[in-house]
């Protein structure tokens, strides 16, 4: 045990003092701070975007009395800006734009039998609001109606209000884009860091220190404490990443949306315990694997390729997980639970949406951790006779022959 605690030390140690390490976790901590500011520094560049704000002022005119004098009935809508009635001119409206008195202005019209909405703005990008054009649209046909001497129940019976609601047959709690952007973080996680055995194992073969660690220590230790300190040195990048994650929602994001997105996550502490216990062993899993690949190079510039038929594992046990997030109930779903290569994306969001019974948990955890042991056992067979190996890259049948062997 005293010799696994030493390699992960070492591994840790090294893993946080390269450059690629540090450089990284700068960049992505930069990343996250600009995302949660993203609306300010947008609003900041851009100035007069064009766009109406909560607050902004629209003035309408309507000097051509196609309202007949009810658009002061708009004032019931609750709009999220202000609006002024007053007749004006193209000109009037438009020094009072440059002169940022107002944002917009709206001219209405006769055209024949229509009605025309000529929206003056700076901004020849900027449309009229959907829901200022559907109020005045609403009013219209309120007041016409009226002419013909019926009373707003019988209009709300001509004109009811539209909504769709669409509901799953079992019921499914969660927000989907919440679950997507965390499922994303813990497939960055697990891949970081478990390419990272393959980087450091093929890195330290070059550097022949390789040599005075098989010579001191057995393989097994090796892989283990290898996969120890690397996992602690990406858990701690982790942690950097989601406390500045934390942060930057509380300093920069609006209190209301913050709020909204935490309490329709449904992360509970069960779920926060189950997303680090298949963290972990997702990890573990995949980093098995590239402990073997690492082993069959003997130079940098290979790792990629050796590492490319694990990496395929990776991506494909993350898009099933992604792809059952709409439907977490169906067969694929179910199959995604036990598949020890998606279950650690996909498993601890089913719990948060409440569709995964206690026996499947159990299950999924007890087929995952079967297969790391599995897994495990291939890895450190091969890895205990490839890892010494300086000449060209091993191939498949001589990687079955090194498991074969003694």
């Amino acid at each position: 045990m005293r010799d696994i605690i030493t390699v992960a030390k070492f591994t840790m140690k090294e893993m946080m003092r390269r450059k690629s390490f540090i450089i990284t976790t700068i960049i992505l901590v930069i990343l996250i701070i600009i995302g949660f500011n993203g609306p300010k520094i947008i609003k900041f560049f851009s100035g007069d975007s064009g766009e109406m704000m909560q607050g902004e002022k629209i003035i309408i005119s309507d000097s051509e009395n196609v309202y007949e004098g009810k658009l002061n009935e708009l004032d019931q809508q609750k709009l999220e800006y202000k609006i002024e009635i007053t007749p004006s001119t193209f000109d009037e409206i438009k020094t009072r734009i440059n002169n940022k008195e107002v944002k917009a202005g709206i001219i209405i019209e006769r055209k024949e039998n229509d009605v025309l909405f000529r929206y003056i703005v700076n901004d020849t990008m900027s449309t009229m609001p959907e829901n200022l054009n559907e109020a005045l649209q609403k009013l219209y046909t309120n007041t016409q109606i009226e002419k013909l001497g019926l009373t707003q129940q019988k209009i709300k019976e001509v004109m009811p209000e539209f909504e769709m609601n669409t509901e799953q047959i079992e019921e499914v709690k969660g927000n989907s884009f919440v679950i997507m952007l965390i499922s994303l973080l813990l497939f960055y996680a697990i891949y970081f860091c478990a390419y990272q055995v393959s980087s450091s194992i093929t890195t330290e073969k070059t550097s022949k220190i390789m040599e005075t660690l098989v010579t001191s220590t057995s393989p097994k230790t090796i892989v283990i404490g290898k996969t120890l300190g690397i996992g602690v040195g990406g858990l701690i990048q982790m942690l950097i990443l989601v406390l500045t994650a934390v942060v930057s929602a509380k300093l920069f994001l609006d209190p209301m949306l913050l709020e909204i997105v935490l309490s329709s996550t449904q992360i509970t502490p069960l779920v926060g315990l189950l997303m680090f216990v298949f963290f972990i062993l997702g990890y573990f899993l995949f980093a098995t694997l590239y402990a073997v690949t690492g082993s069959t190079v003997s130079k940098p510039e290979d790792i990629q390729s050796a590492n490319t038929p694990v990496m395929l594992l990776t991506i494909v046990g993350f898009y099933i997980g992604q792809s059952v997030i709409s439907t977490p109930t169906g067969d694929m779903a179910t199959f995604g639970t036990y598949f020890p290569l998606s279950s650690p994306f996909l498993m601890p969001f089913r719990v948060m949406m409440g569709v995964a019974s206690v026996q499947e948990v159990i299950l999924s955890l007890a087929i995952l951790v079967v297969s790391i042991a599995v897994v495990a056992h291939i890895a450190i067979k091969i890895y205990s006779n490839a890892i010494l190996n300086y000449g060209t890259k091993l191939s498949i049948q001589d990687l079955i022959k090194m498991y074969k062997a003694k």
